[in-house]
């Protein structure tokens, strides 16, 4: 498998580094292009959404399935198909850890399950580093989606936090309480480079774009 590592910041860069060999890195200094990428069998991206749009453009110039880590960006709603009409398929995520996809099922359950419970209120925290632009996260919007309810969201950022998500579920007389901290940007890497290895064993998945949570599914339940 050799990869396109477009955008070699912090996850990115851990990216480029896991695959050695393997992968060749793009960014402002060595900037991709259509010609280039089709060099490769797929491409990762962890770009800022303000260079997604000419990203994709490249991409589908380039006709390679792809993994999308970008956040903080408004998808076209014309994307899948422009996809479907190279054959490719796009995984796109906000939150790349196998991990935090247990605990989605997890949070599924949980907001099912808070309708027995005397008036619950919902509040989901999430801590990034310093640099993280975007508030709240991607994952903590994902977090209330998975849980279905309406829930308040805050924010902080400090330091050099990886990525702290917290759901307090509480009642008069209960708290139940969901955390997933990611330790190192390695365990979003390994989602992202996971995917990119899921997409190139298995061609007779659907073209078009896929969520990362969705595909988790499918070989979650290939292994049942």
């Amino acid at each position: 498998m050799k990869v396109s590592v477009i955008g070699t910041g912090k996850t990115g860069g851990t990216v480029l580094k896991l695959l050695g060999d393997n992968a060749v890195g793009f960014n402002e200094v060595n900037p991709p292009s259509a010609e280039k990428i089709k060099g490769t069998d797929i491409a990762i991206v962890f770009v800022p959404g303000g260079a997604a749009e000419e990203i994709i453009e490249l991409l589908l110039e380039a006709e390679v399935p792809a993994v999308w880590g970008t956040t903080g960006y408004a998808w076209p709603a014309d994307l899948s198909g422009r996809v479907q009409k190279i054959n490719k398929s796009w995984i796109i995520g906000s939150n790349f850890s196998l991990g935090m996809n247990l605990v989605r099922k997890a949070i599924n359950l949980l907001g099912k399950g808070a309708e027995m419970l005397p008036r619950p209120q919902f509040h989901i925290h999430e801590i990034h580093h310093a640099q993280k632009k975007d508030a709240p996260s991607g994952t903590a919007l994902s977090w209330q989606e998975w849980l279905g309810r309406d829930a308040l969201i805050s924010s902080d950022r400090q330091g050099d936090v990886k990525g702290i998500h917290n759901l307090h579920i509480k009642t008069d007389n209960e708290s139940i309480h969901i955390k997933h901290e990611a330790h190192n940007r390695e365990v979003f890497a390994e989602g992202a480079i996971w995917s990119a290895e899921y997409l190139l064993a298995h061609p007779q998945l659907e073209p078009g774009v896929h969520s990362f949570a969705s595909v988790f599914d499918r070989a979650y339940k290939e292994l049942l």
